[in-house]
């Protein structure tokens, strides 16, 4: 838009009017958020954070909810156990979406065998590996030679000479490092 000589000073129109406000007719108007709203948008954030639609997040959550023991504990373990999030924690990706792509393409292996399924559930014991080629391993060995993110999760295990991921033990509550509360999530999901 044109501005004449006046809108560089502090005289303006445009600028003096709406200088601190947020877009929208209402600008401040916005009150508390309902407890629905609370819930909702935790539940949003843990979809958002691991990339999953509504339908694969639901069928987590039934299978978290199935299981015995604490509800919200087992939804962020079965979601930290996904292997497009375990092949990001490797740093044998820049991003989980990164991630999603190489398993996809079939760059990621799990005991020595081929998966391409990005929610493969990856169990205690399993070792996840990049594909044999040179176009494969040389793409991982340069994401890990620059990466700067220090090392891998205390339930994870690397051999970065090999491109070898171990899965050690299973991820708990305190290996979940989005700040979220899980119970919120339940409390929604299980209306």
């Amino acid at each position: 838009m044109l501005k004449g000589i006046r809108c560089e000073t502090a005289k303006c129109p445009m600028e003096r009017q709406w200088r601190n406000m947020p877009p929208g007719m209402h600008a401040w108007r916005r009150g508390r958020g309902s407890a629905y709203g609370l819930r909702l948008r935790e539940k949003q954030k843990v979809k958002r954070y691991y990339g999953l639609f509504e339908k694969q997040f639901r069928r987590v959550f039934n299978q978290a909810a199935r299981t015995t023991g604490r509800t919200g504990e087992i939804l962020l373990s079965l979601l930290e156990r996904r292997l497009d999030n375990v092949v990001c924690k490797l740093g044998f990706a820049m991003s989980r979406k990164s991630a999603r792509v190489m398993i996809v393409h079939g760059h990621v292996h799990v005991n020595d065998r081929k998966v391409d399924r990005p929610s493969y559930a990856v169990r205690e014991g399993d070792r996840v590996s990049i594909k044999p080629s040179e176009r494969s391993r040389k793409m991982v060995r340069e994401l890990l030679s620059s990466d700067a993110a220090g090392g891998v999760q205390p339930w994870l295990q690397l051999d970065a000479q090999n491109l070898i991921g171990t899965v050690v033990a299973l991820p708990t509550r305190d290996d979940v490092q989005i700040p979220v509360e899980e119970q919120l999530i339940v409390e929604l999901c299980s209306r």
